[in-house]
């Protein structure tokens, strides 16, 4: 009898699942192309976990290379250097998720209270450092900072100061990293929270000037109050990448200078180094997956801690 009764019930669920899925048949055929590039490009090469747990040899080949637990993560953490690019990764994408995001967010703020037409241009210049190449970057920088002939060291010349090793002294470094990062993504998180204030009921705004609200408390209760759900959740994926860090800014910026290593070094440079120098796929791939764990548990931290204060700001 329980048998049955359980049969019927999975029928029943079965049968709603298929009226679900023929009703939004539609919306299924439009995502189809995004599923499959996500099941291709995330889900397949998943079988790669195993290497961090491998003594990878190129004649032996994926599968038949020998197993050796975790000796891979027993030399990735028994140097000084492993801990030193995860403090650099760390720190700085706690600053550019802080500074960034206030950064975007003024910005916003200042484009959504200008007119139509000053915000496509604002919105246009602001956009373009996002689709520049860090590689070009670095040559402009290279310009500005170049010891014989850069920009800076020959206006510190002309006020009669000495010129400084700006590739050689790690100390200058975290601001110009941290400087080159709001500069290059400040504008394109900006129309995203752009986007979020121009969903905003405009009758908030009316009321409110009835009521003879000032400007700022505008901002504050209608502005911020309305885009608080984006900026949480825009924050909590920033977080699951906080062990990671942009490979082409931390290389080419710095241009791979060994004397900068000590404040430009992060983990994904480290783990390229480890690759090219050294040929170890096995500790290359114990690194990333250390970024990874690291991230998944951190979102899933946050995620918590943002449902339990606002559970309709979390994301699950």
């Amino acid at each position: 009898m329980k048998s049955v009764t359980k049969q019927s019930k999975w029928t029943r669920q079965i049968k709603r699942e298929g009226k679900y899925f023929i009703k939004n048949l539609d919306l299924t055929l439009l995502a189809l192309p995004t599923i499959i590039i996500i099941f291709i490009f995330s889900y397949i090469p998943m079988y790669g976990l195993v290497l961090p747990f491998k003594d990878y040899k190129v004649g032996l080949g994926f599968w038949k290379s020998p197993w050796c637990g975790f000796k891979n993560f027993e030399y990735l953490f028994n140097g000084a250097d492993v801990l030193r690019a995860t403090r650099n990764t760390v720190l700085y994408n706690i600053a550019f998720i802080i500074i960034g995001t206030i950064a975007s967010i003024a910005v916003a703020l200042m484009l959504y209270n200008l007119g139509k037409k000053a915000v496509k241009i604002y919105q246009t210049i602001l956009f373009v450092p996002y689709f520049v190449s860090w590689v070009i970057v670095s040559y402009v920088v290279l310009a500005m900072l170049d010891m014989n002939y850069g920009v800076f060291n020959e206006i510190i010349k002309v006020f009669g100061g000495e010129k400084i090793m700006w590739y050689n002294e790690p100390k200058y470094w975290p601001f110009i990293i941290t400087f080159m990062n709001i500069w290059k993504f400040t504008g394109y998180n900006a129309v995203v929270y752009l986007a979020a204030l121009m969903s905003i009921d405009t009758t908030l705004y009316e009321v409110a000037d009835i009521e003879g609200a000032t400007k700022w408390q505008k901002t504050r209760y209608i502005s911020l109050a309305g885009i608080k759900s984006m900026i949480i959740m825009l924050t909590i994926m920033k977080v699951g990448q906080i062990f990671s860090g942009d490979f082409g800014l931390f290389y080419n910026v710095p241009i791979n200078s060994s004397l900068l290593y000590p404040t430009t070094d992060i983990l994904n440079t480290f783990t390229y180094r480890a690759l090219m120098n050294m040929g170890d796929t096995g500790m290359s791939s114990a690194a990333t997956l250390y970024q990874s764990l690291a991230g998944f548990i951190l979102v899933m931290i946050t995620n918590y801690i943002t449902s339990k204060l606002d559970s309709e700001s979390a994301l699950f």
